[in-house]
């Protein structure tokens, strides 16, 4: 039977664009007839998975997503003294276990063509089969079971998946599922004409009067609601039933998400905040997000105290409907002093 963590967090912005969309614009969504701000599950799992709360609590046990993997590989090889033809035809042998290769008339002939999520583990085996070459053994026949591995101590592959089109039994299935962060209220992009003055400009100066240069760049504000589910039996599964690397992976989660955003936009607005409500849930049942919650979008004055409020009346609601949810629950609320963040850490980890 599944075993699952659920985290419920609400998180105050004030004017910000964490992530934008292709127009520059803070991404947006209408949800039940209102338009809402919208801050993307990739773009929150990214910055999660490279914070210093994720480097820090799980130092060793992080995954490169890269192109690179061929060039990295071809500069051991001349390193170790190998010719750069042999070189480049070795390295593109070995990092095309991942992917498909870029040509070799390419500027970067060792690039793979698309990211790829590469473990500790498979980048350490990928140098070991480059110094096999340098002693003389041939990797032509190279294949994927020589390379690749269906489990590691990769955390965020473990927690986010990875998907290799050309080898799918090394896929890896995501035991955290990330929803798009919305707000409980309508909120609506906004435009901020700013200028810019030139510093070394005379004011006895006839000619150019006025700014040096003006623009438009687009801001929202507002309390998002984000919901995360992991299934925590997939992942100790994923790595390889290695209950350290799991529990801390947990921890580093339920950390970041309370306390990492995306950097958009950070140098104009420092929009850093921490989630003011947190509610955490385990249990066997199946999981289901609080967010309609707020189908009927937050009014008034205290959109934080009217946020959780609704939040915890629908989930009374849900549980009184269906039956609870969760066999233990954790919640931490600024605004009433109620609970900490260490305490919900080991209440996500326990």
């Amino acid at each position: 039977m599944a075993d699952f963590l659920q985290l419920h967090l609400l998180t105050a912005y004030g004017p910000s664009n964490l992530n934008r969309d292709d127009t520059g614009r803070p991404k947006s969504v209408v949800f039940g007839g209102v338009p809402r701000l919208r801050v993307s599950s990739q773009s929150l799992k990214r910055a999660w998975r490279t914070s210093e709360v994720f480097a820090s609590r799980l130092d060793g046990h992080l995954a490169n997503r890269t192109q690179r993997l061929g060039k990295d590989v071809y500069g051991r090889l001349i390193a170790g003294g190998m010719l750069e033809e042999q070189a480049l035809a070795t390295a593109r042998t070995i990092a095309g276990v991942f992917g498909k290769i870029r040509k070799e008339g390419d500027d970067e002939p060792a690039f793979i063509e698309q990211l790829a999520f590469v473990s500790p583990e498979e980048r350490t085996k990928a140098f070991e089969l480059a110094d096999r070459a340098l002693a003389g053994e041939k990797v032509d026949g190279l294949k994927a079971d020589d390379l690749l591995q269906k489990t590691d101590t990769a955390a965020d592959i473990a927690m986010f998946g990875r998907m290799l089109a050309d080898d799918p039994k090394f896929n890896r299935e995501a035991a955290v599922q990330v929803a798009h962060a919305v707000t409980t209220h309508r909120a609506i992009a906004e435009d901020d004409y700013y200028t810019a003055v030139d510093d070394l400009k005379s004011r006895d100066e006839p000619d150019d009067a006025g700014a040096g240069f003006v623009g438009v760049q687009e801001f929202g504000a507002g309390v998002f609601y984000l919901y995360v589910c992991v299934n925590r039996g997939l992942l100790l599964q994923n790595l390889d039933q290695n209950h350290a690397v799991r529990n801390a992976s947990l921890g580093a989660l339920a950390e970041a998400a309370a306390t990492v955003a995306p950097g958009g936009k950070q140098a104009s607005f420092a929009s850093r905040a921490r989630a003011f409500y947190i509610l955490g849930e385990k249990g066997t049942a199946q999981p289901r997000s609080l967010a309609a919650a707020f189908l009927k979008p937050v009014t008034g004055n205290d959109q934080g105290v009217q946020s959780f409020t609704a939040l915890e009346d629908f989930r009374s609601r849900l549980d009184t409907a269906y039956g609870p949810c969760a066999d233990a629950c954790y919640a931490m609320n600024v605004a009433t002093g109620e609970g900490t963040l260490r305490d919900l850490i080991t209440f996500s980890v326990s």
